[in-house]
């Protein structure tokens, strides 16, 4: 959430904010409904203190008078704080000043490029084929099992997703962040505080007969783990990471974007989150930025950096990279990791403060992939060979006992 005070002072640049972001809210109403409600506060402050001065003189009759006023007022009061508040969750998050012009992802600013892209002097095939030709990717089996969009790791090709991950979760570790296993299912607060919700319901998958939901990223779990905790300013920065499958509806997904197992319903994801001081949250989002990086580059993967334009990026976002692998198949650039600097817009909706010589201050969150399966469908295309088989990269030979190729095996 947008601190209040905010709001209150700079209705004008909150609906400017809006218009720019394309969300629909109310914030002359909003501002009118919050004005309204801090009116009734006070006036509930005073007739409690009348309250307990009648009280004092045993005026019973007075008393009640005055009980049935403040329960008349309390009511009031709690409309408008579910309408007030309701409106204020709608609020998307700001934007940081320099973030470029654009409807969607097509007019993202690349910023660099890094890497060497294969020249090969065969035709590529993209990784649903090279997967199914060394059965190491199955996604007919996956569809068989349980619908389009899932799918199968097979063998060695099992073996190198793995060997991936644990390289990844070993990289984070190395450089300070605490490992953890989370639930894969969230209550509905989860999804609100971290600001999935109630922007993006449609892509939630929801159990039946259960009030809760299945996870589209750790970020949702380890953001909330501080749910309405106050936290210990020494103890910041706080560095999580994560390993889990993640559930995504894709709703709208469809065309060459989503061949084979790029876009799915379920993939596997190591995420980077990060608790941080206000005034060291970009800081933070240069060093999640980094260590994508400093992965790419280990696995020898050619990669682009680029700036999300307004209409690409999610309302909790405030500044955002996306790092683009190169798929030698497709022969382009395609989204593996994103990295958003969030502010304090997920710690207020959730409540996670610090205290600190009597003022209180809410933590920035950062929320960076640092690997999804996406990264595994890159080595497979770029590494290919004209015999069929796929290189392994070096940094994850240690992972898979020293094998440096996948071939097809004879069964």
């Amino acid at each position: 959430m947008i601190d209040i005070k905010f709001i209150r002072n700079n209705p004008d640049a909150v609906k400017k904010l809006c218009i720019k972001r394309g969300f629909n809210v109310d914030v002359e109403r909003l501002v009118f409904v919050d004005k309204e409600l801090n009116a009734k506060k006070t006036e509930l402050d005073q007739l409690r203190g009348e309250s307990n001065r009648i009280a004092a003189t045993q005026d019973r009759e007075k008393g009640k008078e005055i009980k049935i006023q403040i329960n008349k007022i309390k009511e009031l009061a709690d409309e408008l704080m579910i309408e007030r508040d309701k409106l204020w969750a709608e609020l998307p998050n700001l934007l940081a000043e320099d973030t470029p012009d654009g409807k969607d992802d097509s007019e993202n600013v690349e910023l660099r490029n890094i890497g060497k892209i294969p020249n090969f002097d065969f035709e590529p095939k993209t990784h649903d084929v090279i997967g199914a030709d060394l059965d190491i990717l199955d996604l007919q089996r996956g569809t068989k099992v349980a619908a389009a969009g899932y799918y199968y790791w097979k063998g060695d090709g099992a073996r190198l997703v793995w060997a991936m991950y644990r390289h990844a979760m070993d990289m984070l570790v190395e450089r300070g962040f605490e490992l953890m296993f989370t639930p894969i299912v969230a209550k509905k607060q989860t999804f609100f505080g971290t600001g999935y919700l109630p922007f993006g319901e449609e892509d939630l998958y929801k159990l039946e007969k259960e009030e809760l939901y299945l996870i589209g990223t750790s970020e949702q779990t380890l953001v909330s783990y501080h749910d309405d905790e106050i936290l210990q300013p020494e103890t910041l920065p706080r560095l999580y990471t994560a390993f889990t499958p993640c559930f995504r509806t894709e709703a709208g997904s469809y065309g060459r974007k989503s061949k084979g197992a790029f876009r799915v319903h379920q993939f596997h994801k190591v995420e980077q989150i990060i608790f941080c001081r206000p005034e060291e949250s970009e800081k933070w989002h240069l060093e999640c930025q980094k260590n994508i990086e400093d992965f790419m580059q280990s696995l020898e993967l050619p990669y682009r950096v680029v700036r999300v334009c307004i209409g690409d990026m999610g309302a909790p976002g405030y500044k955002k990279y996306d790092v683009e692998g190169w798929f030698g198949g497709f022969q382009e650039y395609r989204e593996t990791h994103s990295n958003t600097n969030l502010l304090d817009f997920q710690t207020r909706r959730l409540n996670t403060r610090c205290k600190e010589e009597g003022n209180t201050f809410y933590p920035h969150t950062i929320s960076s992939t640092m690997v999804t399966d996406r990264a595994a469908l890159a080595i497979i295309e770029n590494n290919q060979q004209p015999d069929g088989s796929v290189i392994i990269p070096k940094a994850l030979r240690k992972y898979m006992n020293g094998q440096e190729r996948i071939v097809k095996k004879i069964r």
